[in-house]
């Protein structure tokens, strides 16, 4: 039995066939349409901070695991911040970038990041990280981060001697609701007219709001919506980070896995916000407008995701980074898992020490904001 790790010099040179029968996770994130989309287009690559070194394991031959893995010059579009620990690094003489990063670019989402044959989980977890970190040791690289990885791989990745990262986001679940007004029933008597006032006033604006998803979706969708991405993309982040080419590549490859809303004033878009289909989810990812309506951009990114949620069966919308704003609209604390390795064994013990009392400290915070989240505790009040 021969097992050997390589390097691929990109997703293209991947076979498409080969990398899914990995990406079996449930989400597009991991999936080669998903990451070659992020190539083609130049969001990736040279000049972006985002060189795409996937990490490959053959075992007799047979590709058994793989590794969206990128040399990194920054810390940008990562969504689990490791910016103090680069300053103080350099502070004391070192060197942080490049670093090693296994994560899916710009997308804060928890999913499979060690992508393994289904009956190699364990095999295949371990060869990638112990080749992953062979890898920066012998590239002298200050560091390994895999971002946003299950559960499982956290406890794999800490079997092997990596330092376990614990954070959070606010997720909203599904407990078995028929309706819109069913999941408003569960909120305590304030929050549910909150909501419903809320709502009142974002479709008090006169617009026309569509669902668009698969072949309704069309390059003139695209085009307004590249509009809105480049508008928040610019206040967010400076520049945005996906190329306009990227839009267009979902078009070709993944309008099966997109859900894009869209609100009209007449016939002129003025806001939209996108969101991709997982198997058991719905991921709000981008929002953006032209325009300033009130309550709009919760109609659009919370509301309408919870109710087409409800309407197709999914368990779970999940709505990007950070936001406690979200715990008024039921989307309650969840945490999210990374794991991290650093050469320098002095730089090691000190981010050890900060981590667990960030781990104290997210799990205190987690159980504080659920207990203050907006479902009642009693029965049923009337309104």
């Amino acid at each position: 039995m021969t097992q050997t790790a390589s390097l691929a010099p990109g997703f293209a040179a991947i076979p498409a066939a080969e990398w899914d029968a990995l990406a079996q996770g449930g989400d597009p994130f991991t999936t080669h349409r998903f990451l070659l989309a992020l190539e083609t287009s130049g969001s990736i690559g040279p000049g972006t901070g985002w060189e795409a070194h996937p990490l490959l394991i053959h075992r007799d031959g047979r590709l058994i695991a793989a590794a969206p893995m990128f040399a990194k010059s920054h810390s940008q579009g990562e969504y689990i911040f490791d910016h103090a620990w680069a300053e103080a690094y350099e502070r004391a003489g070192g060197r942080y970038y490049p670093k090693l990063q296994i994560a899916v670019p710009f997308t804060p989402v928890t999913g499979p990041r060690l992508l393994t044959l289904p009956g190699h989980e364990a095999e295949g977890r371990a060869a990638l990280i112990n080749a992953a970190t062979a890898i920066a040791e012998q590239n002298n690289l200050s560091s390994l981060h895999i971002t946003f990885c299950t559960e499982a791989e956290a406890m794999a990745g800490e079997a092997e001697g990596l330092l376990p990262r614990l954070t959070q986001q606010f997720h909203w679940q599904n407990n078995g609701f028929s309706s819109y007004d069913d999941f408003l029933a569960s909120l305590s008597s304030r929050k549910r007219k909150a909501l419903r006032k809320e709502r009142e006033t974002a479709n008090s604006h006169g617009l026309r709001i569509e669902a668009l998803t698969g072949a309704a979706l069309q390059p003139a969708h695209w085009q307004a919506f590249w509009t809105f991405y480049q508008d928040t993309g610019a206040r967010k982040w400076g520049r945005p980070y996906l190329t306009r080419a990227f839009f267009d590549a979902l078009q070709a490859t993944m309008r099966d896995d997109i859900l894009l809303f869209l609100a009209y004033d007449g016939a002129r878009p003025v806001a939209g916000a996108l969101n991709f289909i997982g198997a058991e989810c719905l991921y709000g990812r981008y929002w953006g407008c032209i325009e300033d309506y009130p309550c709009l951009h919760f109609e659009l990114c919370y509301h309408r995701a919870i109710n087409w949620a409800i309407a197709h069966g999914l368990p779970r919308v999940e709505a990007g980074a950070q936001g406690e704003h979200k715990l008024a609209r039921g989307y309650l604390p969840a945490q999210t898992h990374s794991l991290h390795w650093l050469r320098d064994p002095g730089f090691a013990r000190a981010v050890a020490a900060y981590l667990a009392q960030e781990r104290a400290a997210v799990g205190e915070e987690i159980e504080v904001l659920t207990a203050y989240g907006p479902f009642r505790r009693g029965p049923l009040q009337q309104d």
